[in-house]
């Protein structure tokens, strides 16, 4: 059989980890079984001895598992793959995995509201010291890690703003402070953004987002060097149980089949419908980052191959606006969920980041009038005409006061 890591990505994404059964289906089994029997009772026992390899339980592994772990590792240039129910129980998993009372994690401050959290109240809980610093600020980075360092978190493009973080130069730092680099690469997606190749140690991922692509089902990865997974991942997943069900794994399987296709269209229509805002004039700010007044462009054109699926914007004005303006769309729908086929907007100060208070949403640059938008599949043309027509109902405040 072919090799999938030399196969070029939309191929690695349809045949990567095909494990055909003895039956010879076409598509990938799916092994909807709880547990798996043995031949004999010194097969179980070698078995749980690893002195062979053989399925065990499903909280541990399973076949569909195993075949969406090697496609997803093949993509990733990574070692080892493991999959689990939830991206935060990926983020969660890769973390409290690997540190103890009296470690030292130092993350970037623009974080997933539910990552942030991890950051500021659960990791302290354990006696594990947290230190944030501003992801796009070099000498901020250099000065936290002047201090020996366990782990760094770090998401680029961040959830929602699209901060980036210059990859390459943090796991520089990072190494030198004797540190294990963890980057989220949700928005990038492994087809954007490669942060193995720049050194990052471990990559995690919300599979729901663009593998699912679809709104189905719920799904988390984390990939690494084959060492650190079977030594500190693996014993932590089959204690602890955060894997992935059979089911959702087969179909995310069949979702990232279709993962290059969507996503390269996706981020040529996120590119036209961020031109388009920035010429409304009820549009303060737009961020995407390629286009050219994105305050770190040069930075997203070195490191990734496109801007994205995520459109950032500003309303003027506040909150009101800002929901008046979504409760006017007729095609885009309003979710906190994102990289579906289906456009999504969503109110950050208001749902995903809600929590993290507004102190921190100011110092993340996240407004009441904050937009953030999940652009999907649906023709652009379409997408601009419903933008359009919502945002004219924010014409002016004698056009409001009329009605």
């Amino acid at each position: 059989m072919t090799d999938s890591r030399k196969l070029r990505p939309a191929t690695q994404l349809v045949r990567g980890g095909l494990n055909r059964s003895n039956h010879g289906e076409t598509a990938e089994a799916l092994f909807l079984t709880s547990g798996f029997v043995y031949d004999s009772a010194e097969q179980a026992e070698a078995t749980f001895k690893n002195e062979i390899q053989h399925y065990q339980y499903s909280r541990f592994g399973n076949p569909t598992l195993t075949m969406l772990e090697d496609r997803l590792a093949a993509l990733e240039g990574a070692e080892a793959c493991r999959l689990m129910a939830t991206g935060m129980a990926a983020v969660h998993s890769a973390l409290l995995s690997h540190l103890k009372t009296g470690d030292r994690l130092v993350a970037s401050r623009a974080l997933f509201g539910s990552c942030h959290w991890i950051v500021s109240t659960l990791l302290p809980r354990y006696g594990i010291e947290s230190v944030f610093v501003d992801g796009g600020d070099l000498d901020q980075w250099r000065a936290a890690l002047s201090t020996p360092t366990t782990m760094v978190l770090l998401e680029s493009p961040s959830n929602p703003m699209l901060d980036l973080v210059d990859v390459e130069a943090v796991c520089e730092l990072a190494h030198a402070a004797g540190a294990l680099v963890v980057v989220d690469n949700v928005f990038a997606t492994p087809l954007l953004q490669r942060p193995l190749e720049q050194g990052a140690d471990i990559v995690v991922y919300s599979c729901t987002k663009h593998m699912d692509g679809q709104g189905r089902v719920l799904g988390g990865a984390v990939l690494g060097r084959q060492k650190w997974v079977d030594e500190v991942l693996q014993p932590f997943i089959r204690n602890t149980g955060p894997g992935m069900s059979p089911f959702n794994a087969w179909v995310i399987l069949k979702g990232v089949e279709t993962l290059k296709l969507r996503v390269d269209q996706m981020c040529r229509n996120a590119a036209a419908v961020a031109d388009f805002l920035a010429e409304r004039a009820e549009i303060a700010r737009v961020f995407y980052p390629f286009r050219a007044d994105h305050p770190q462009h040069a930075l997203a054109v070195r490191q990734m191959t496109a801007g994205g699926t995520l459109v950032t914007f500003n309303i003027k004005g506040g909150k009101a606006e800002c929901f008046r303006f979504m409760n006017a769309l007729r095609l885009v729908d309003i979710s906190n969920n994102l990289g579906d086929s289906k456009s999504l907007a969503t109110h950050p100060a208001t749902t995903t980041h809600m929590r993290v208070g507004e102190e921190e949403r100011a110092k993340l640059g996240i407004s009441d009038g904050t937009v953030r938008l999940s652009v999907g599949l649906e023709d652009v043309g379409d997408l601009i005409e419903d933008l359009a027509q919502a945002l004219d109902t924010l014409a002016t405040p004698a056009a409001r006061a009329a009605e």
